[in-house]
């Protein structure tokens, strides 16, 4: 997803994505681990949303605090 659509979610959503990524990073790992993995760039996309969405949340907290 892109920056714009994660922080359209709201933040049940952001974390739920959150969690579906962080689960998806785990199996791509263990897929890595036994070579069943088939498209190792996988690992680097989900890497890079867990990213966006950790930046999305770390942005969201940022604002509360400055209120």
């Amino acid at each position: 997803m892109r920056p714009k659509d994660l922080r359209d979610l709201s933040d049940d959503e952001l974390a739920r994505k959150l969690h579906e990524t962080r689960q998806e990073l785990f199996n791509l790992r263990f897929q890595s681990a036994t070579g069943a993995l088939e498209n190792p760039a996988r690992l680097k996309h989900a890497k890079r949303e867990i990213a966006r969405i950790l930046t999305v949340r770390t942005e969201r907290e940022s604002a509360v605090e400055t209120r």
